[in-house]
């Protein structure tokens, strides 16, 4: 009796960290509304471009949305994708992670988006939160980064204090591993710079073990998170309102930055440096992203993944910045990972 007595406790306490009955619906319904939001403010933003809109449907099961505008006031292209999709099993570029989902059926939900501005002293963002299900196996992943043209340090500052607000509300030690986990994720290995000046990446997350699930166990990441040690189980009502959280924290994060630099005069110099710096975005979409690989692998709608990309862009072979000019003192420390939230001047 004793045992009986028991059993619905530790089920009742189990059953707190499994995905509820309609988590799928749930997450699904929250993507689509973030998309809702983000495009509304983009275009009350940009004042008069507006997205056109692409249903889309997947042959091996479920679709999406892709919206993007272009030729805007503000932004020369902005694309804000959601998709829904399953499958009978998952990518290699998954499996390689999360090798216990094999043999699974899957399901992936979220929400992404590029943004490519016109003026060169506004930033690239880019943003992406989604959510799988194989199985018995679940968890959420996601994150934001700004890749700046020009260096402004108070930019870089502001992102980063504003996603880091998001995360404390949920755990103190989130933002200070998931910003080196960003730094580590956008890193072009065979320039030896990071894209931009980072925000929050996050993978894997199911509510168990460490903070850091990603694939380096000697990165700064790996090496913070180590420090911290396992935390308390979350369940996945707590993992699901961090990324509601952080998700909504993008449009603060990033439209004041618009606001504060899209009046900047500018000419063909910062121009020629935007275009130039693009192709670093266009090499690390190709190369390493790995929602670029995922969609691909699971034959997602091709223009939709691509939408990332810039709508011009070029190369300039053997390009060295000038000494002493804005150019250089981006190489020098917008593209090397910095303490941005306790970021001063040093001159």
């Amino acid at each position: 009796m004793l045992i009986n007595s028991q059993t619905p406790t530790l089920d009742v306490e189990s059953s707190k960290f499994l995905p509820a009955t309609d988590a799928k619906q749930r997450v699904s319904q929250f993507m689509k509304q973030l998309q809702d939001e983000i495009t509304q403010a983009l275009m009350d933003l940009d004042s008069v471009g507006k997205f056109h809109e692409d249903s889309w449907e997947r042959p091996e099961g479920g679709g999406g949305r892709s919206r993007v505008l272009r030729d805007g006031a503000i932004f020369e292209q902005a694309g804000v994708n959601f998709s829904e999709v399953w499958g009978s099993h998952l990518p290699a570029s998954i499996l390689t992670q999360r090798p216990e989902a094999a043999g699974h059926g899957f399901y992936a939900t979220g929400t992404s988006l590029v943004l490519h501005p016109r003026n060169p002293y506004v930033p690239t963002v880019h943003l992406n939160y989604r959510y799988f299900e194989a199985g018995p196996v679940w968890w959420f992943g996601g994150g934001a980064d700004l890749t700046p043209y020009y260096p402004f340090a108070e930019d870089a500052k502001h992102f980063h204090q504003t996603l880091k607000q998001a995360c404390d509300r949920h755990h103190s030690e989130y933002y200070p591993v998931f910003k080196r986990w960003c730094d580590e994720y956008f890193y072009l290995k065979h320039r030896g710079e990071t894209r931009g000046v980072g925000g929050l990446f996050l993978d894997y997350q199911d509510g168990q073990g460490a903070i850091y699930r990603g694939p380096d166990p000697n990165g700064e990441a790996a090496k913070y998170s180590n420090q911290v040690g396992t935390i308390p189980q979350r369940t996945w009502e707590e993992l699901f309102a961090l990324v509601q959280d952080c998700g909504r924290a993008f449009l603060p994060a990033y439209v004041p930055i618009v606001e504060r630099r899209n009046g900047i005069n500018y000419g063909d110099r910062e121009r020629n440096f935007q275009l130039y710096r693009r192709g670093r975005y266009v090499e690390f979409n190709l190369v390493y992203d790995r929602g670029t690989i995922f969609g691909l692998q699971t034959n997602g709608r091709t223009e939709s993944i691509l939408m990332s990309l810039p709508p011009l862009v070029r190369w300039e072979y053997g390009y060295q910045p000038e000494a002493n000019t804005p150019e250089a003192e981006l190489y020098e420390t917008f593209l090397k990972p910095q303490d941005w939230i306790n970021w001063t001047p040093t001159k």
